[in-house]
């Protein structure tokens, strides 16, 4: 990801390709949550990134919707 514009490889994608991340995202976020909650995550920081990412990918399908 591009750290001055994180949406600039979102950007290239199609719909179904954005909407089949967001699933993959939001799937990994479950995963995630509950490794956490159950104490088995070694990196906790993979938990924000996840969440930022799809932020990211919902906003960017969004806007592709809006056009």
């Amino acid at each position: 990801m591009n750290k001055k514009n994180p949406f600039s490889e979102l950007a290239g994608k199609s719909i179904e390709e954005l909407a089949q991340l967001e699933a993959d995202l939001a799937a990994k976020r479950f995963t995630l949550r509950f490794q956490h909650a159950v104490g088995q995550v070694e990196n906790t920081a993979e938990i924000r990134k996840t969440r930022r990412e799809l932020a990211r990918v919902k906003t960017a399908l969004k806007s592709k919707l809006a056009v």
